[in-house]
């Protein structure tokens, strides 16, 4: 029963991630083009450009084995793109892949366009996880599916693992229990047990963080037991019971790093992939999101919104800040890199990035396993743009109805955009920047942000350096 349980935890978490990895891949495809990718191929330069975004991913997602955009029809799969590290096994646009026998009977389903669960099967490219996240038009008829596979080999060894460290606690276990009925009416065996629930007794099964496991394994392997009998023996075999947790704690713990990392990196290339078609912005998502550090550590040091500047606050935020412009990566080309003033039919385009990447991080939500972080990535994404005075966009938010984490990232998004060169115009110098980010305190700008955002000046200066430098 415990085995079926770990595997199916781990089998959902798995499930989840592959879930979430589809779906967001699936924002980078256009639905309305999928025939003339198919027809084309890389002799499209959207085509090339989607391929190029996709890749990304999958280079920066260790996990991933195969990705892939499919259009389904009674015939098969009819290939759109195919990721392949070497280009060497990569298929060819228009291609027909047979149904694999598992997904015979998802086959209705998928010709329907309805979403599917995550599908496990062992058949043509080995023993994979596979999540399938359908792409609508603007008609809301499904046009492809991105495919998210995953290799399940981890499961076996992982299974493995559990397994001994189950038999093993089981044996030491019942080795104690023999061992004290045996040996209780001996006086001699009393110190030493005490000894060892002592030691015991200093696990601190409540701990965080590795250091601190470290320490207290270190505690109870210390322990001196020298009876030369079963006692002794029962004391190895305890310390070795408890070495072998240790290990397996710290596999848990470092799975959990990984997802982490994972998480961390697909943000950042999102963050890049955007950013890489906004030929004008340069540095930007690294500079706000610096800028915003320094802000809320000056908030913190000032007694700021004390309340809501927690630790986990301040984590978030700065996790989540290279996503406040996702949702660029649907503002068309011509409008992003335009050199002059842009209509006001274009402004209204660009001002749609605000919901645009709100929508895109809340579908995220639904999907990722542990997307505490990502709330503040939607309230950046949706609200950066909002004035203190309600004159801002996209719903015309006043004060604090503002998140506190939009407030802030405003003032940062806002200074950059103002010492920044573009290709419609030259930077200002810090000094301007400083005196028209005070002058709209108040009126644009949260007008306590603003205070620890000058105080901060000196430290905004040398990041703002820093970057300057790197261009060069």
């Amino acid at each position: 029963m415990c085995y079926g349980l770990y595997t199916n935890s781990s089998i959902d978490q798995n499930k989840k991630i592959a879930a979430s990895l589809a779906n967001l891949a699936a924002t980078l495809i256009n639905p309305e083009n999928i025939d003339i990718y198919i027809n084309q191929g890389k002799s499209n330069e959207e085509y090339r450009s989607t391929r190029e975004k996709l890749y990304e991913i999958k280079k920066n997602i260790d996990s991933i084995q195969y990705i892939y955009v499919y259009k389904i029809k009674k015939d098969g799969c009819h290939v759109v793109f195919d990721i392949d590290d070497s280009n060497i096994n990569e298929t060819k646009p228009g291609e027909i892949i047979p149904f694999d026998h598992a997904f015979s009977k998802y086959i209705p389903d998928l010709l329907a366009g309805k979403k599917i669960e995550p599908i496990i099967s062992d058949e043509t490219f080995g023993w994979l996880l596979t999540a399938y996240a359908p792409i609508y038009d603007k008609e809301n008829i499904c046009q492809c599916y991105v495919g998210i596979d995953i290799s399940m080999a981890w499961l076996k060894e992982d299974a493995y693992k559990y397994i001994m460290n189950l038999l093993l606690i089981f044996v030491i276990l019942l080795i104690t229990i023999l061992s004290i009925s045996v040996l209780l009416a001996n006086r001699g065996i009393i110190n030493p047990i005490n000894d060892i629930a002592y030691a015991t007794s200093l696990y601190d099964f409540d701990s965080t963080t590795f250091n601190n496991l470290e320490k207290t394994l270190h505690g109870i392997t210390s322990v001196k037991i020298n009876t030369k009998d079963e006692i002794e023996n029962l004391h190895h075999s305890f310390v070795s019971m408890v070495t072998r947790l240790f290990r397996s704690l710290k596999d848990i713990q470092d799975k959990n790093s990984t997802i982490l990392q994972m998480q961390d990196a697909l943000i950042i290339s999102l963050a890049d992939i955007v950013e890489s078609r906004d030929k004008t912005t340069g540095l930007h998502i690294k500079k706000t999101a610096a800028y915003t550090k320094i802000i809320m550590h000056e908030m913190k040091r000032l007694g700021i919104y004390t309340d809501t500047l927690t630790n986990d606050f301040m984590r978030n935020v700065e996790r989540s800040a290279p996503l406040h412009d996702i949702g660029k990566i649907n503002v068309p080309d011509a409008i992003l890199n335009k050199p002059t003033k842009l209509t006001p039919e274009e402004f209204d385009q660009m001002k749609s990035h605000t919901t645009i990447g709100g929508e895109i991080i809340k579908h995220i939500i639904s999907t990722v396993p542990d997307p505490d972080y990502l709330y503040e990535a939607q309230n950046l994404a949706t609200y950066h743009h909002e004035k203190w005075d309600g004159t801002g966009y996209p719903e015309g938010l006043a004060g604090d109805a503002i998140p506190l984490s939009a407030r802030i990232m405003s003032v940062a998004d806002v200074f950059d955009a103002l010492v920044s060169t573009r290709s419609y115009k030259k930077g200002f110098p810090y000094e301007t920047a400083f005196d028209i980010i005070s002058q709209n305190s108040g009126s644009q700008f949260d007008p306590q942000i603003v205070t620890a955002f000058l105080h901060a000046k000196q430290k905004v200066i040398k990041v703002a350096d820093h970057f300057e430098k790197m261009k060069d």
